[in-house]
């Protein structure tokens, strides 16, 4: 079995066509069924089910797709590896952590010249599973996270930021108390696409003994809470970031009870790379600056 051959089957199992595939990889399409071939004939059974108008994935086919990928994707950090003398990193995060991310990275940089560093943007699951796999040393996330194999190194703590529209009776408030915020309705995701949020609200809420505000129907997948708001100014909502928009009101509570840890994941049994441990070292500095500088900005 050899490399290349993975190469060409997972080329085949992602375009579900030869053809498709044959251009993706600059070689020819009897050249890439060949080498297909090749590996079926290895493995003794059949990994790509062909008919004149279709391609698809036989039950091994499918099986075996994702253990391709990962020797393609080890091969490419081998390669990467080799290619840079000081090592590389990568860190995976969602765009919201760019801003600090970038930050943090700039700072290593000045101590690590020859260490290349990578930022690369994945949803919670994939940054998880990209852990685990070995295709990311850490990844950022909000919350807690309880799964074998898996350590977490707190990092910092988030304040939520409070949205509503321009027009809602609490807009422009420096801050506002949650007893307050509960007599209006809460935009939110569904629970199921939102759970840190609505977990972190409920218990807010219930520390201090107040009713949990009543829910507005939940946010559409394809829709913004900045636009649900503005058409629908009764309502308010909590993000992890302020982002300048026309219309729209931001402000905190005043208990400081929204709130999130932030925390570095990465593979247990703990004992990453030098280098690993000083990038989660300026992720806190980076984090540590922002706050010093917003005090000193608010005196």
């Amino acid at each position: 079995m050899e490399l290349r051959q993975l190469t060409y089957f997972v080329a085949v199992a992602e375009e579900l066509s030869f053809s498709r595939a044959a251009a993706r990889c600059f070689i020819s399409q009897s050249a890439i069924s060949h080498q297909v071939a090749r590996l079926e004939h290895e493995l003794g059974s059949k990994l790509i089910a062909r008919s004149t108008r279709t391609v698809r994935l036989t039950d091994l086919g499918a099986q075996v797709l994702p253990l391709a990928q990962q020797m393609i994707r080890l091969e490419s950090m081998i390669t990467a590896t080799a290619r840079t003398p000081g090592g590389r990193v990568r860190m995976a995060a969602n765009m919201s952590f760019a801003q600090q991310s970038l930050a943090a990275i700039a700072k290593l940089r000045t101590e690590h010249l020859d260490v290349e560093i990578e930022f690369i943007i994945k949803s919670f699951d994939q940054r998880i599973d990209a852990v685990l796999g070995g295709d990311v040393d850490l990844a950022l996330i909000r919350g807690g996270l309880e799964r074998p194999g898996l350590a977490i190194e707190p990092l910092w703590v988030d304040d939520l930021v409070v949205a509503m529209s321009q027009r809602h009776p609490l807009a422009g408030a420096a801050e506002v108390g949650l007893a307050e915020l509960g007599e209006y309705p809460l935009l939110l995701p569904s629970a199921r696409d939102q759970v840190l949020l609505h977990n972190v609200i409920r218990d807010a809420f219930d520390r201090h003994g107040l009713d949990r505000p009543r829910q507005a129907p939940p946010l559409p997948v394809d829709h913004t809470a900045t636009m649900e708001l503005l058409n629908h100014p009764e309502e308010w909502t909590v993000l992890y970031e302020r982002t300048p928009l026309a219309g729209i009101a931001f402000t905190r509570d005043t208990e400081r009870a929204l709130r999130v840890p932030v925390s570095a994941v990465v593979r247990a049994p703990s004992g990453q790379s030098e280098i690993v441990n000083d990038l989660i070292a300026a992720l806190r500095s980076v984090r540590e600056d922002l706050i010093a500088g917003e005090e000193e900005s608010a005196t």
